[in-house]
């Protein structure tokens, strides 16, 4: 468990560097998944359009009524002024509540949408990429980046339309109505322009700092959840405390300087207009004091300035609302942009060969993508058979790569050199649902969902297993324990499991892996949890069901690797000798004495 922020770089793999693309062509990405909707949308800001210039009619009648009835003290003409305005503020009110209506039901769509295709991408994308990224940054992509898509979406991207139509309109109006005044109020465009220029570029970067940072404090929650148990065993609580105080001070600090950037450019989209404003009155005042401009005119003229004052002052945080989807999107792209798992461009039937046939490794190796290119490679040349109907049991002192070896069989990890065949057939022709549904396999370290017990173990098998499975499954693994759970297989064993012993999860989690009845079976020490007794009963059990498959266990107890017919031992990276467990006890010294547990201490490798 970190007691350490984590690093907001971006991981090894995210993808292309974001920083040379603009707000609109990230933005622009969205367009797959937002163009299902977009006649709803499109309709939407018409709408909206339409509400903002029916506001704009108002300083019209203000103009008639001040001109007209006012000037000429008619009293039924004002209330009639009156019914004008009240059934604009109406209309207007309408329509903008009409906008509302028509995005909100695509708009949850496409974030759902979004969020489901996030998610079947993650399954499909390789075991390396899971190992290089913190869970709690792709959580932050599906939550909190999704919902700030949706936010944009929703208002920035129908307002940045609607409010500049609207303040185009509006300084159309008020030249007609007098031009020396609209050409006053349009003095600031120019310092406004390069204000927002020099925003945008400036706050593109600190929101996605923020963002990250939002996504290193979910990783540290998360963590902290899962390891409470940890955490609370070696009194770490200040610890994790004092990185999450950090985590959370930093995160402060990115938004405070988000709030200073948003609050300068509010001061001058505010200040400019607002004196642009003051000069035009102070003139028009004087040119209808001079007779050169009607009452009615001013008037009409200062409320179209004055109903324009929300378009431009929403600039600002509109700037900033599409700056920080345009970073949500970036982010959420890198992990879409990631190459998932290939299949193969043809896929053969795997053969059921001759007695040559079962597992074989021929000149396999393999190194980590993200390891250091002058390192060995975690294995090199691995020459190995297992026949068809054989279990072997694979030895090695820790760090020598033998739970590495056991991830090629079903592909968790591709080998870098060499291939590996199931029955005569290379597994990279085969598509990775074939091979998965013949290879079964189980973790040392169990990993159980939050679901019932039942649904965990029958996940190892097809869709037409039943009742009878799961029984047959849970004898071989010696879970009987199931049956006594508050509601027996229907129990639901919470979020890991963390509610089950660790001999329980290893249990279940080796019913999952025979519940299929595979062909293939590879067991990552399947037994390392379990007591003595316990473990001789699961073997006994075990044993009928090596009799009907192929497998590769590893293990580091005599007890376990009696199972197995034949023994490979793994040492620097190869295989350096095959034969039953007697053979090498008494012909290899190295083997004789990882049995015998007096082994030296050997630094730990993946």
């Amino acid at each position: 468990m970190s007691t350490t922020p984590v690093s907001t770089e971006q991981p090894v793999g995210a993808g292309p560097d974001p920083a040379g693309r603009s707000t609109v062509g990230s933005l622009l990405r969205l367009w797959p998944y937002v163009r299902p909707v977009r006649a709803r949308l499109a309709t939407a800001a018409s709408v909206a359009v339409l509400a903002s210039c029916t506001g704009l009619v108002i300083p019209l009648v203000l103009k008639w009524m001040v001109d007209g009835p006012v000037a000429d003290r008619d009293p039924g003409g004002v209330w009639l002024g009156a019914l004008y305005l009240l059934l604009l503020g109406v209309t207007e009110a309408g329509l903008f509540g009409l906008r509302r209506w028509l995005v909100a039901r695509p708009l949850t769509r496409v974030e759902a949408e979004m969020r489901a295709g996030l998610y079947r991408h993650l399954q499909r994308l390789p075991v390396s990429f899971h190992d290089r990224w913190a869970s709690g940054q792709l959580l932050s992509r599906g939550t909190t980046d999704l919902m700030l898509l949706r936010m944009f979406l929703a208002f920035p991207l129908t307002f940045l339309l609607v409010n500049g139509v609207t303040i185009l309109v509006g300084v159309i109006i008020m030249l007609i109505q007098q031009w020396t005044l609209g050409l006053v109020l349009l003095a600031p465009v120019v310092p406004v322009i390069f204000v927002c220029w020099l925003f945008e570029s400036r706050y593109s970067k600190v929101a996605r700092q923020a963002q990250d940072q939002v996504g290193d404090l979910t990783t540290v929650v998360e963590e902290s959840v899962l390891g409470i148990r940890i955490i609370k065993g070696f009194g770490r609580h200040r610890s994790q405390a004092d990185a999450f105080r950090a985590l959370s001070g930093t995160l402060r600090s990115t938004e405070l300087g988000k709030a200073r950037l948003l609050a300068s450019i509010w001061a001058v989209i505010v200040t400019l207009p607002e004196l642009a404003i003051g000069a035009a009155l102070v003139l028009g005042t004087v040119q209808v004091a001079d007779g050169d401009l009607s009452a009615g005119t001013l008037v009409a003229f200062l409320s179209t300035a004055l109903a324009l004052r929300w378009p431009v002052d929403s600039i600002g945080f509109l700037l900033a609302m599409s700056q920080e989807a345009a970073t949500a999107t970036e982010r959420y792209f890198e992990v879409m942009d990631a190459e998932p798992e290939s299949e193969p461009a043809a896929a053969g039937a795997v053969r059921t060969g001759s007695r040559e046939d079962g597992l074989r490794f021929d000149a396999v190796g393999f190194r980590y993508p993200d390891a250091d290119p002058e390192a060995p490679a975690v294995l090199e040349h691995i020459d190995l058979h297992i026949r068809s109907g054989e279990s072997m049991a694979l030895v090695g002192a820790t760090g020598t790569g033998k739970t590495t070896l056991t991830a090629l069989v079903p592909r968790l990890h591709e080998a870098t050199s060499g291939r590996i065949t199931l029955d005569g057939e290379d597994i990279t022709r085969l598509p990775r649902e074939t091979l998965r549904s013949l290879v079964a396999v189980a973790f040392e370290e169990p990993t159980l969902f939050s679901a019932t017990v039942g649904e965990n173990v029958l996940m190892g098998a097809g869709d037409g297993a039943g009742e009878e499975d799961l029984e047959r499954a849970l004898a071989v693994a010696q879970a009987d324990f199931t049956h006594a759970l508050p509601q027996g297989t229907a129990t639901q064993v919470g979020e890991q499991g963390l509610s089950l012993s660790g001999g329980q999860r290893q249990r279940l989690a080796l019913a999952r892996a025979v519940v299929g009845r595979p062909r293939f079976l590879v067991l990552d020490d399947p037994l390392s949890a379990l007591d003595v007794h316990t473990e001789a009963a699961v073997e006994a059990a075990l044993r009928r069901v090596l009799a009907e498959t192929t497998a590769l266990i590893v293990a580091h107890r005599p007890s376990t690797v009696l199972l197995a017919d034949r023994v490979a031992l793994l040492s620097g990276g190869r295989i350096t000798a095959v034969g039953t467990h007697h053979e090498l006890l008494r012909t290899n010294a190295e083997y004789a004495r990882l049995m015998s547990g007096t082994e030296g201490t050997e630094e730990d490798g993946r």
